[in-house]
């Protein structure tokens, strides 16, 4: 008599696992290797770099492999100090948001993002740069290599 209840209870759970499963995770995943660009507000790119990104539990967010791609003279690759901050949010829709911010410290200038998830497995926001020799701001793009 108790059977169909327990057996109904349990398909109705093993639904609503797969329908929390099934979209979120993977897109949501800031594990792995990015390209940046940061651009200015008038849309035309400044700033390029690759870099690998890892959550390390809570909201930290350890930077890796850091390596502008593009020549200045704000910032030198392998003389600057890079932290950040990732947190997703979601429901057991699938809809997940998340935060993202980052912040590359060099001898004179920081560069600043604060941004979040994007459509197509990209990280966007936006990007301002401080310092003593340098200045601007803009949007920027990260998209998984």
């Amino acid at each position: 008599m108790y059977k169909p209840v327990w057996m109904i209870a349990l398909l109705a759970l093993g639904l609503t696992m797969i329908g929390c499963g099934g979209g979120g995770s993977s897109s949501a995943n800031v594990n792995g290797n990015w390209t940046a660009t940061l651009m200015s507000s008038g849309g035309q790119p400044v700033y390029s770099f690759t870099t690998t990104l890892t959550e390390t539990g809570g909201s930290g967010l350890n930077i890796t492999n850091f390596t502008f791609t593009s020549t200045g003279s704000c910032f030198v690759s392998g003389q600057t100090t890079e932290t950040g901050s990732f947190s997703l949010s979601g429901d057991f829709s699938g809809s997940v948001q998340g935060t993202f911010g980052m912040t590359v410290t060099g001898a004179q200038n920081v560069l600043t993002l604060q941004g979040g998830i994007g459509a197509n497995n990209t990280l966007t926001g936006n990007w301002s740069v401080t310092g003593s020799s340098c200045s601007g701001a803009g949007t920027f793009i990260f998209t998984r290599m």
